[in-house]
């Protein structure tokens, strides 16, 4: 099932290995962090790809360290500004892209220091894969959970080194990014609040993934707001029953988390450059994970 979602959910993975020839790699996704789309995504809408102006934000690409590795992530924050609330936005299996980094600004203009880490660049540099089972084969499904924990750890620290407030952190994620958004609730005491964009709850274990967020459901420092759509396949709904019930046993965290699940929607319903966007649930999402972040402390 996992490979039916990220071949459905294929958008621009932009990445580079850190171990073999890493300098090189790594210079080519700098220069394309959060610009353009890749081959993988057709058909594209552009009719409906949202495009929000930078003027007024500092964005870009800036270099984080993770224990001496330099991981690239995209960051959007009100120019001039410090002491700003956080929000983690974490993506797809396919990187950080265009509308990754369009929903960072999103972000910046709503107040916050947005960063979205390049979480997959030591496995390899997807770009180039024209087979999605073998992209998954090859990259994604070689991204230990660990590594992530660890470098949405340092992502933090770097934000509150330039401008943010870790004491007001959210984050947020859509598909491979939502299902990290449920572990990292669990791992960062930190975290003030969570929304996950149709993040899979359920699946196989193995050493790389050793738990699912149903598995660590009861264990949120931070709430979550989960955002389905009752028309994905892929994320049946009675797997969001079992996280219902995992949640409803937890934390005082997991017992305030809360799910909206939208009647026709499809997967990647937030994706506006995709065919799967659909506007009205992607807006009230928007709207929605505003207001969670407002009442949950995070703004």
């Amino acid at each position: 099932m996992l490979e039916q979602d990220m071949t459905r959910d294929a958008e621009a993975l932009l990445g580079g290995s850190a171990d073999q020839a890493g300098a090189t790699r790594r210079t080519a996704l700098k220069a394309a962090l959060g610009a353009g789309y890749a081959a993988a995504a057709a058909p594209l809408m552009a009719q409906t790809a949202i495009r929000t102006p930078s003027d007024g934000l500092t964005v870009g690409e800036v270099m984080i360290d993770v224990a001496g590795f330099k991981m690239p992530a995209y960051r959007a924050a009100p120019a001039g500004k410090t002491g700003l609330p956080v929000v983690l936005v974490l993506s797809e299996i396919f990187g950080v892209h265009e509308y990754i980094a369009d929903t960072a600004r999103r972000f910046a203009r709503a107040g916050y220091l947005a960063i979205a880490p390049e979480l997959f660049v030591r496995q390899g540099d997807a770009q180039g894969y024209g087979e999605m089972a073998k992209l998954i084969a090859e990259v994604i499904s070689q991204v230990p959970d660990a590594q992530v924990m660890g470098d949405l750890d340092a992502t933090v620290k770097w934000a509150a080194a330039n401008g943010g407030d870790a004491s007001k952190l959210g984050i947020t994620g859509f598909c491979w990014g939502g299902r990290q958004v449920w572990l990292y609730s669990a791992h960062n005491p930190a975290v003030k609040a969570g929304v996950a964009w149709y993040g899979r709850l359920v699946g196989q274990q193995n050493a790389l993934t050793p738990k699912n967020p149903v598995d660590v459901a009861g264990q949120l420092h931070g709430p979550v707001l989960g955002l389905y759509g009752a028309a994905d396949t892929g994320i049946p709904l009675d797997t969001v029953d079992k996280m219902k019930s995992a949640l409803a046993g937890g934390s005082a965290a997991a017992k305030a988390s809360t799910f909206v699940v939208y009647p026709d929607a499809p997967h990647a319903f937030h994706a506006d450059y995709r065919p799967s966007f659909r506007k009205e649930p992607a807006e009230d999402g928007w709207k929605r994970a505003l207001a969670w972040f407002k009442q949950h402390g995070v703004a």
